[in-house]
């Protein structure tokens, strides 16, 4: 079978390609990918070509498939898991694989013929042997993609950990009922942790969302709103750190002077990092979840507080298959609704430009729909597009219908009127 696929050969050398798919052996499955993100993670795999520890190093000779927020409908089963897997499901996989032979392995940056950039993927054996082949039921295909970036943030929060005072037992995950901090948080993932901290079981008294971009932190602010969080029993406070009255004497001023028990770090920026240490309260937990891409990334932290006020560092990279598991249930059972994380659609002509230039590209979570024609386009442009293109008007007068945000019926309508490729 053909597919067409973007592929990695090197360093921001990526190429949509169309070419065959080796038969499919009894121990794989045959999958149609529908659905996409394009993750920071991709563009420093993009930019670092074979020095990336998951891309392999003969990536030139043998390019693999670029792409891991995949989610699609498996097409046909080999006879090995045909009791487990049958066609029509709908999936998504837990790309951190973790294999004993090779830890860093993982579609989407490691393999020839699976990977989220693609219409059709052969999927390995060794993803249903881990149970990393992730079925789920759902209106829809773009939640799947999400469920791997959410799976990152259950992971953050489940990494956190606290202590019993006068023992060295560890309680893991945050605090119930306790001060929590999200630092440049109106990013696409940060959307993501308020969303989860305002739902999930482990609900903190306080919430404070950082950033200095008051655009952004607006946005957040009419998507998980003051009042909604109230009903939730968290308080909820958008904090613009630019103001020079809204530093590190006034987030110490909202809890009245004892800290944060949980800080989350959503971006690698020094001051940032150095931040969050200094808000820290007693036993408090810093979870550093922003991946640099600068291997020699550093920032001053104070090892008196580690050492007298008994206070974590931590940092988090990716979820497991147990954190996408959460992610897909909570998402099913309209517990979270992750898809304010999406700010852009396209197809997968699109990829990759979008990948190579992804720090530059305003905005938040980047969705593409791999079996369409369709340059990125920020969802607030779908207006102002429909005054020439009927299609745009329709997904405009849907999004906005939806409060803004990306849903069934939009993806369901662009499906049926897009341009394939």
């Amino acid at each position: 079978m053909k597919t067409k696929a973007v592929r990695l050969y090197g360093k921001n050398d990526l190429r949509l390609e169309e070419f065959d798919l080796p038969e499919m052996q009894e121990d794989e499955i045959l999958a149609h990918i529908v659905t996409d993100g394009i993750c920071m993670s991709s563009y420093k795999a993009a930019i670092q070509g074979a020095d990336h520890k998951r891309v392999p190093d003969n990536v030139a000779e043998n390019p693999i498939i670029i792409g891991h927020e995949l989610s699609g409908e498996i097409i046909k089963v080999g006879e090995k898991w045909k009791d487990r897997y049958y066609p029509g499901q709908k999936f998504s996989i837990q790309t951190a694989l973790n294999q004993k032979d090779d830890p860093y392995a993982a579609p989407g940056y490691s393999f020839p013929y699976i990977g989220g950039s693609a219409t059709y993927v052969i999927i390995p054996n060794i993803v249903m042997e881990l149970g990393c082949l992730l079925t789920f039921e759902s209106d829809s295909f773009f939640y799947g993609s999400l469920a791997e970036p959410m799976s990152c943030i259950v992971g953050a929060f489940r990494g956190n950990y606290h202590m019993t005072p006068g023992s060295y037992d560890h309680h893991m995950g945050v605090k119930d009922g306790g001060n929590m901090a999200i630092l440049a948080g109106v990013g696409p993932m940060g959307l993501g942790a308020i969303d989860y901290a305002l739902h999930n079981e482990r609900k903190p008294k306080l919430l404070v969302v950082t950033d200095i971009n008051e655009e952004r932190l607006a946005r957040a602010a009419s998507i998980y709103t003051v009042e909604d969080a109230a009903k939730q029993g968290t308080r909820l406070v958008y904090v613009n750190t630019s103001s020079p009255d809204r530093g590190i004497d006034y987030l110490m001023s909202l809890t009245d002077g004892k800290g944060y028990d949980d800080v989350f770090v959503f971006a690698p920026v020094k001051q940032v990092v150095e931040m969050g240490d200094q808000i820290l309260g007693y036993d408090g937990c810093l979870n550093f979840f922003a991946g640099p891409s600068d291997k020699s990334f550093s920032a001053n932290v104070n090892f008196y507080d580690i050492h007298y006020n008994s206070k974590h560092i931590v940092g988090t990279s990716g979820g497991n298959t147990e954190d996408m598991n959460i992610s897909l249930n909570m998402m099913g059972k309209g517990l979270i609704n992750p898809t304010s994380m999406i700010t852009h659609i396209g197809g997968l002509n699109s990829v990759a430009e979008t990948t190579i230039n992804l720090p530059n590209i305003p905005g938040g979570k980047k969705l593409v729909y791999t079996n369409i024609d369709m340059e990125l386009t920020a969802i607030k442009d779908f207006r102002e597009l429909g005054k020439n293109d009927p299609v745009f008007a329709k997904l405009a007068d849907i999004v906005e219908s939806n409060n803004g945000l990306w849903c069934a019926e939009a993806e369901k309508y662009l499906l049926a009127n897009s341009k394939p490729i």
